[in-house]
C-alpha cells in the first residue's frame, strides 16, 4: 500500500515521526514536511543557547533524516493560512501535527505582566526572526524564576560576556546587545529544594567552566526531607545534581565579575515596580510539610532586581481547523490519535515536557497509530495522487516556499558568514532577517 503523509512541523518530533514513517517496512510511504519557518530543525535551532555544541550532534542526526529521497520539506509555509488542514486532506492520506511549542506560560502573580517571558528572551539570543532584534541589558541585578535548563541557560548567558559567545552562531545584533550586558548579579530561584530542580547535570556543572561565572549556593539551601533522599537513591542523575549544588554551596567564592546565585525554597510571590519600572522581587520562605510538599514560612524577602525572567514553561499555540484544549495548550488526542487521519505527536500532544529520549518514543507511539489506521483500512484516500500537486498549488498562490535544497544555500551562506568573522573557528553565523533567509533559500539575489 502507498501512502503520502503531511507532517506539520520540521523539528525534532516531527523530523523523528517523518523518519518513522519513511523507514516503515508495511507500506510504501512518502512524506512532506511542513515548517513554518524558511529553515527546519525547530528548537534545536531556535531554542537552544548558542553555547551549547554538543547539539550539533542532533542536528547532525536530523540532517541525515532530512536527506532521505521519501522525505520532502516545504518551508515557509504557515498551515491554517497559507493552506488549510481540509485542503492538505486532499492531498495526504494522513496528517500529523507537530508544531510544539515556543510561546511562554503567563507569570501570574501581582505584576507578573511586568516580567520577561524566557521564550521572548531565548527567541532573541538563538537569532529567531519572530523576536526582537535588540534587548536592553541595562540590568545589574536580575532574577530569573525557575530552575530548570531554560532558566539555567538563560541565566548563564546574563552571566557570560558577549565576547565569550562571539565564537557561537550568534548574528551581530545579539553580540551588540550582549557586549552593552551589565548584569553582575543574576538570581534564581526554586520554590521547592535541591532534590526537586529540573537541572541536568552536565548543563549544571558545565556553569563553572566560564571564568566569568561565580555560582554561589547557600548551604542553607541544601536541605532534603525523607521523600528527597528517597527521590536521590533511585534516579542517578538528580544524584549528581545535588552532589554539584552541594559543592558549589560548600566551596570559597570564586573571584569572576558575574555572581549566579541560586536559591531554594524560595517562591516568587509578586514583582515589586515603581511605574513601569522593576524594582525588586518578593519571594516568601518554604519548608518541607512532611508530605514531601513544600509550604510558606510567612518569611518575606525583597530582592533588589531590575528585571525578572521567568522560565516556567512554554505553551503550544492553536492550528486553524484543529480542536485546541486551552487549560493544557496541547491539541487533545488517544495517545497521538485525534480522529483518523490526524494524529499528534511531541509537545502540541503531551505538554512541554521531556528530553529528546522522550520525543523519539512519542513520535512512535503516533506513527504506530497512524500504521494501525492505515493497516484497518480507516484512512480516507486522498484525492490527488501526483507529488507535485501540492507544489502546484502552492506555486499557484505565490507562496515562497523554500525547500531541502534550500536549506543547503542557506546553511553555505550562514557557514560562510561565519568563516567571514575575525574570530577563528566560528563555524556559522546566523542570518536574522526572514526576507533574507527565504531569498538564500529560494537562491534569489540577497541585496546588501
Amino acid at each position: 500500500m502507498s501512502l503520502r503523509v503531511a507532517v506539520i512541523g520540521a523539528g525534532p518530533a516531527g523530523i523523528y515521526a517523518s523518519d518513522l514513517l519513511i523507514r516503515n517496512e508495511e507500506h510504501d510511504i512518502y512524506v512532506d514536511l511542513f515548517e513554518q519557518m524558511p529553515a527546519p530543525f525547530g528548537l534545536i535551532r531556535y531554542g537552544v543557547a548558542p553555547d551549547h555544541p554538543r547539539i550539533k550532534g542532533i542536528v547532525k542526526s536530523l540532517h541525515n533524516v532530512l536527506d532521505k529521497p521519501r522525505l520532502r520539506l516545504l518551508g515557509n509555509i504557515t498551515v491554517g493560512e497559507d493552506i488549510t488542514i481540509d485542503e492538505l486532506q486532499d492531498y495526504y492520506d494522513a496528517i500529523v501535527i507537530s508544531t510544539g511549542a515556543v510561546r511562554d506560560r503567563p507569570l501570574t502573580i501581582p505584576g507578573g505582566e511586568h516580567s520577561i517571558g524566557a521564550g521572548e528572551f531565548v527567541g532573541f539570543y538563538d537569532g529567531n526572526p519572530r523576536f526582537e532584534r535588540d534587548w536592553d541589558l541595562s540590568a545589574r541585578q536580575v532574577a530569573v524564576i525557575g530552575v530548570g535548563n531554560v532558566g539555567l541557560d538563560i541565566a548563564r548567558i546574563l552571566a557570560k560576556t558577549g565576547d565569550e559567545l562571539l565564537v557561537t552562531e550568534i548574528p551581530d545584533n545579539v553580540y551588540s546587545s550582549l557586549s552593552k550586558n551589565q548584569a553582575e548579579e543574576v538570581h534564581m530561584f526554586g520554590r521547592r529544594g535541591p532534590a526537586q530542580a529540573k537541572f541536568t547535570p552536565k548543563e549544571l556543572k558545565e556553569l563553572d567552566l566560564s571564568d566569568t561565572i561565580n555560582v554561589v549556593v547557600s548551604p542553607e539551601d541544601i536541605d532534603y526531607d525523607e521523600q528527597s533522599t528517597a527521590a536521590r537513591r533511585s534516579d542517578k542523575s538528580l544524584d549528581l545534581n545535588c552532589q554539584v549544588l552541594e559543592q558549589y554551596a560548600i566551596r570559597e567564592p570564586k573571584d569572576a565579575p558575574h555572581t549566579l546565585h541560586i536559591h531554594f525554597f524560595e517562591e516568587p510571590v509578586e514583582v515589586l515596580v515603581d511605574g513601569e519600572s522593576i524594582v525588586g522581587l518578593r519571594t516568601e520562605r518554604q519548608e518541607y510539610d512532611g508530605t514531601g510538599a513544600v509550604v510558606g514560612t510567612g518569611e518575606f524577602t525583597d530582592w533588589p532586581v531590575q528585571a525578572v525572567y521567568h522560565a516556567i514553561g512554554y505553551r503550544s499555540e492553536p492550528v486553524e481547523g484543529v480542536p485546541f484544549d486551552h487549560e493544557r495548550n496541547v491539541i487533545p488526542s488517544d495517545r497521538g490519535k485525534v480522529d483518523a487521519g490526524l494524529y499528534v505527536t511531541g509537545w502540541i500532544k503531551r505538554g512541554p515536557v521531556g528530553l529528546i529520549g522522550n520525543t523519539k518514543s512519542d513520535a512512535k507511539e503516533t506513527t504506530d497509530l497512524l500504521i494501525d489506521d492505515a493497516l484497518a483500512g480507516k484512512l480516507s484516500p486522498r484525492k490527488y495522487d501526483d507529488p507535485s500537486a501540492i507544489v502546484d498549488l502552492l506555486e499557484s498562490r505565490e507562496i515562497p516556499y523554500t525547500t531541502w535544497e534550500g536549506w543547503y544555500r542557506l546553511d553555505d551562506a550562514e557557514r560562510r558568514a561565519g568563516e567571514g568573522c575575525e574570530i577563528l573557528g566560528r563555524e556559522r553565523k546566523k542570518i536574522v532577517e526572514w526576507e533574507e533567509m527565504v531569498e538564500h533559500a529560494r537562491g534569489v539575489p540577497v541585496v546588501s
